[in-house]
């Protein structure tokens, strides 16, 4: 039978123990440490429901962040990681355990001293990430629930990011300078064109998932197909079109750091004529 042995006591829901694979882990689950104490071994069959942080900077990160934290807030994170990760049927990456808990303690901390933050992409996350906003929402109204906290529909988009951040192993910088990325690139087409497109239109909807896919693209360093007779027919008959999509696509390649293949562009083109026919026509 493998067994853990109990280094530390954290807290009720958290504790420092022996594993008999991972050497010495930080372990999170409900009620885990209730009536522990250094020595103790614990069969790893009796825990229904724990998490396990094996690397060792995740570790020191962890401890040096759960004597901050109110315990409750850890044990609801932990049924809120349990249940994305239900969800999504990933394993998610370990550094959500404190990604997670350092920002949703901030928020808590800044909505009792009644401190609005405001979301800025907030539009552009839930049509980006419409699975992790899902979750996120599910995240925040238990908070509200077992903790009495009303975080706001802005916090439901940050934490949709760290979530989304969890899921594909990028960095949560990573994943919110995209959002910010495709949010500029959206008030650029609307200044430039002097339109206002409707956040809650297909129009709006079509643009982002563009925009996202055109940026993934980018980032895994894939080339779609140039297409030559296109492009030079949309240079002469989109020429302020074909100017603006060449401007945000220099935009996506400073913020990016990598080049953009010229059908990028083309494409680009097309939709902007679509939005500005659908504009035109409303």
């Amino acid at each position: 039978m493998k067994i853990l042995r109990v280094a530390k006591v954290l807290n009720n829901n958290v504790i420092i123990a022996g594993h008999p694979e991972h050497g010495e882990v930080v372990v999170i689950g409900k009620g885990i440490g209730f009536n522990r104490k250094t020595g103790d071994t614990i069969p790893l069959e009796a825990i229904e429901k724990m998490f396990i942080l094996t690397n060792q900077m995740e570790q020191e990160q962890y401890k040096q962040l759960v004597p901050q934290v109110d315990e409750h807030l850890i044990e609801v994170i932990g049924e809120i990681i349990s249940y994305i990760s239900r969800k999504t049927q990933s394993e998610l990456n370990e550094h959500i355990h404190i990604a997670l808990t350092d920002h949703l303690a901030f928020a808590i901390k800044r909505a009792e001293q009644d401190l609005a933050f405001h979301n800025p992409f907030l539009y552009e996350t839930k049509e980006i990430y419409p699975l992790e906003f899902e979750l996120a929402e599910y995240a925040i109204d238990l908070i509200h629930k077992k903790l009495g906290v009303d975080l706001g529909d802005d916090e439901i988009g940050f934490v949709a990011l760290h979530i989304n951040s969890a899921i594909t192993n990028r960095h949560i910088s990573e994943v919110r300078g995209h959002a910010q990325l495709i949010a500029d690139l959206v008030t650029v087409i609307e200044e430039e064109s002097q339109i206002s497109i409707s956040r809650h239109s297909l129009d709006y909807s079509r643009l982002l998932t563009h925009l996202r896919f055109a940026i993934e693209r980018v980032r895994r360093g894939e080339r779609i197909g140039e297409i030559e007779r296109l492009d030079v027919l949309l240079q002469q008959e989109y020429p302020r079109l074909y100017t603006l999509a060449g401007k945000l696509t220099d935009i996506m390649e400073q913020r990016l750091h990598k080049p953009i293949c010229h059908a990028e562009l083309s494409y680009l083109t097309m939709h902007l004529q679509r939005i500005a026919t659908s504009q035109s026509d409303s």
